[in-house]
């Protein structure tokens, strides 16, 4: 049994290894000589890409609390015409990833975009692009990822004011506060544990994005790193501005644990949990909480998916000429091959960490979960230079032939940095479905003669099922929507909707790039309906 033992813990360290070699390379390679692109770029524009990340970051935080708390306060605490509606449509602003979402504000609002033709359509020719808005530069990307991104704090919003008690509710009433204050006061303050947490994963996503900022143009540390890498061939610069991004990254984490300090979030009320009742809304109250869910989830999902809806029927030439089969079967193809890997060894490293319980395994998981906080750009730059410090220092030395191409530029390697970037999804999801099993199961299957492996194949997986099927959904919307990693790593001749989508934006034929977004739009929203029932469970309701 010890034999047994030691095996599932090596290989769940083996694992956390694997996972934190990129991480750790980033850092590592901070140190090593870079060209002279770096003194040139210190010089000009460093100061310019870490003002613009500063100012895309606190812009887009802001605006997704107001999004994401206030659409969910409303459809969690009252009733109005179509709340039930908007409760699960809301989160279908996952399907539309930050990049596509900056190519409808475009084509809608440019120079004789869809608003022109609209507006032509109504009143006639006119001169009307000089009074037609236009979204690009910082605001079409602060827009682009707001209404891309707000659902992450919805979501965790929702779940949060979901479980708050009556009981608080009628202590603001007791207190003599408004709606407004009871909202402010009692119930804000109670689901900050959740918003954090929401707004964490929209930080993480802002300072990640490339596709939006690249296309509008805008000079971030993401983009810095993609064309030190590209256009000037210095890794080691590449990760040296990938190590500003994370201390910055884990800086907001820090300081955000600071400034909490030994504050409560739970509330000791005598009588305990009692049922939360919605207020049915009414007048001119009713309509606007409808106006302001309406308006968050047209402009979130029914504006990009109409505008890339009316390119692809405006256009329909575009459609004949791509490979729609090719482009499907190779997205469905990595989702679907990550997503399985990613859950067999993120099964064997919980199971791992529940029958060894070993403090130093502990810690490299959880330091290996902490890839998602790393852009994708990032980590495909990281594990390129690992790949090829170790193909030059140890592959070489030892008169192999080289193993660059197996790593990069494959399936493979796309493989392995989208476990990396994901590890976190898959490894925290199972880990919470085995917090529900109590070790007295292992026990009892031990006893009746199970071996370990028997116990995990024939106890655990089964009961892990459903988890294991969310976890399968979540991890492939993730993959259909990432574009650098899928952009730097891809083989040749290999493309996917989002990268097919990228190649057709960068080259300015936005028409051209509407038929692969809409695509991408339908499959991800196919995937979002799937999950709803597990992201939207009610058991309070």
């Amino acid at each position: 049994m010890t034999k047994k033992l030691n095996i599932w813990f090596l290989l769940s360290l083996l694992i956390s290894v694997i996972v934190c070699i990129p991480i750790l390379t980033v850092f590592i390679s901070f140190f090593e000589n870079t060209s002279n692109y770096y003194e040139i770029l210190k010089e000009t524009f460093l100061i310019e890409y870490i003002l613009n990340s500063f100012t895309l970051l606190v812009s887009v935080l802001i605006f997704t609390l107001i999004l994401g708390t206030g659409t969910a306060y409303l459809v969690s605490f009252f009733k109005f015409p179509l709340s039930n509606f908007f409760k699960w449509a809301l989160i279908l602003s996952f399907a539309v990833p930050p990049y596509i979402y900056a190519y409808s504000l475009t084509a809608f609002f440019d120079n004789y975009g869809t608003a022109f033709t609209i507006l032509t359509n109504l009143f006639g020719e006119g001169n009307y692009n000089k009074n037609i808005p236009k979204f690009d530069g910082m605001i079409g990307a602060i827009l682009s990822m707001t209404f891309s991104l707000f659902a992450y704090v919805y979501i965790l919003s929702r779940a949060s004011f979901l479980y708050q008690s009556q009981n608080l509710i009628d202590l603001g009433k007791n207190l003599g506060f408004s709606k407004f204050q009871s909202f402010y006061n009692i119930i804000l303050p109670g689901a900050r544990p959740a918003i954090i947490a929401g707004l964490s994963l929209v930080a993480m996503e802002t300072l990640a994005e490339f596709g939006a900022v690249d296309f509008f143009s805008i000079n971030t540390l993401t983009t810095g790193i993609y064309n030190s890498w590209i256009a000037f061939d210095d890794l080691a610069f590449a990760n040296r501005i990938a190590s500003f991004l994370l201390l910055f990254i884990f800086s907001l984490f820090i300081i955000e644990n600071l400034s909490r300090k030994k504050a409560k979030y739970h509330f000791n009320i005598k009588g305990g949990f009692k049922q939360k009742e919605k207020l049915e809304l009414n007048g001119y109250k009713s309509f606007c909480a409808f106006i302001f869910c309406f308006f968050v989830f047209f402009m979130s999902f029914l504006f990009p998916l109409s505008q890339m809806l009316y390119w692809t029927i405006k256009f329909p030439e575009n459609l004949f000429d791509l490979q729609v089969v090719t482009l499907l079967l190779n997205t469905l193809y990595l989702a679907l091959l990550s997503s399985l890997v990613l859950i067999i060894f993120s099964l064997i490293s919980n199971y791992g960490n529940r029958v060894s319980n070993n403090k130093a395994l502990n810690i490299m998981s959880t330091l290996s979960i902490s890839g998602y906080a790393i852009p994708g750009v990032i980590l495909a730059v990281a594990f390129i230079t690992f790949i090829a410090w170790f193909d030059n220092q140890i592959i070489k030395s030892l008169g192999f032939l080289s193993i660059k191409k197996i790593f990069i530029g494959s399936v493979l390697g796309l493989v392995i940095v989208y476990f990396i970037r994901f590890y976190s999804l898959a490894f925290n999801g199972i880990k919470s479905g085995y917090e529900k099993i109590n070790i007295a199961v292992d026990e009892s299957a031990y006893l009746l003669g199970y071996s370990k492996r028997k116990t995990f194949m024939n106890i655990h997986v089964p009961y892990l099922r459903n988890s294991l099927l969310f976890i399968i959904i979540l991890i492939s919307l993730e993959i259909i929507r990432e574009l650098p990693i899928t952009l730097i790593l891809r083989p040749f001749n290999f493309e996917t909707f989002a990268t097919t989508a990228y190649i057709s934006a960068s080259e300015d034929l936005l028409e051209a790039a509407a038929v692969p977004s809409l695509f991408l739009i339908l499959i991800a929203s196919i995937f979002i309906i799937i999950a709803s029932k597990y992201i939207l469970r009610e058991t309070n309701e």
